[in-house]
């Protein structure tokens, strides 16, 4: 039997009150130099809501204080500011050790710790060795890799398109029904965590086909394209939970 939900999950609260944090990646990316052969790493910074499972992804650019700052203040313009903060410790994970180590410095540093007291954010990290404390964000981040691992395979984008990317990922993320679907089809529309969001359901404007053959350094913003029309037949499979998983 599954225990109580914590009190935060199911306490009324607006969208992305209360939160959790975590770091996905690293991403292969390159620079916007069309036939620059340098390559950098990018970051995917996670912000899943307690109460509504609204997702939040922010493309950060490097595993450095000053960067994830600048991610948290890019959420709070745009979601409003959290009251709580819950995220990993990285002693939880072995095998990713280094990344989760500098990653769990960057949210205990300091300058984080100063800026989350001066907007009146409480953060609360998970204890050592209890993964299961964020089984909520550690589910998003599943979904979210396995929707990219598909999408884009071995394409490495731009920061711009990576960025462009993961807004339409979270996008579907945020599609997804909260209940069981019904199979009567009178029934009303399910609720979405877009739903909270933009009182409506989440949609996009349809992209014209592009053939995988006709990309080009040329023409980068076709690879976007391509790759948008890929997550389009995983948008309806996500949205239907008796379809096969992504």
């Amino acid at each position: 039997m599954m225990g109580d939900l914590p009190r935060y999950r199911i306490v009324p609260s607006r969208p992305f009150e209360k939160v959790g944090l975590d770091y996905a990646g690293p991403i292969i990316t390159k620079p916007n130099l069309k036939r620059s052969r340098l390559t950098l790493k990018s970051y995917i910074a996670i912000f899943i809501c307690f109460s509504t499972k609204a997702t939040d992804l922010e493309v950060v650019s490097d595993l450095i204080t000053e960067a994830f700052l600048a991610c948290l203040r890019r959420f709070i313009a745009r979601r409003s500011k959290p009251s709580v903060i819950w995220s990993d410790n990285a002693t939880n994970f072995k095998g990713a050790r280094n990344i989760l180590s500098e990653w769990n410095e960057i949210c205990k540093s300091n300058r984080i710790q100063l800026f989350s007291a001066e907007e009146g954010i409480e953060w609360n990290f998970i204890p050592p060795a209890s993964p299961h404390f964020g089984g909520l964000w550690e589910a998003n981040i599943k979904s979210m890799r396995r929707i990219l691992l598909r999408v884009a395979k071995s394409a490495i984008m731009n920061f711009e398109e990576l960025t462009t990317l993961m807004a339409q990922i979270e996008a579907v993320l945020n599609s997804r029904p909260l209940s069981q679907l019904s199979s009567d089809p009178n029934d009303l529309n399910p609720l979405t965590p877009g739903h909270f969001l933009t009182n409506c359901a989440i949609s996009s404007f349809p992209e014209p086909y592009t053939a995988s053959d006709s990309l080009s350094y040329q023409s980068r913003w076709k690879l976007v394209q391509s790759l948008r029309q890929i997550l389009e037949p995983l948008e309806h499979r996500i949205s239907d939970p008796s379809a096969d998983p992504c």
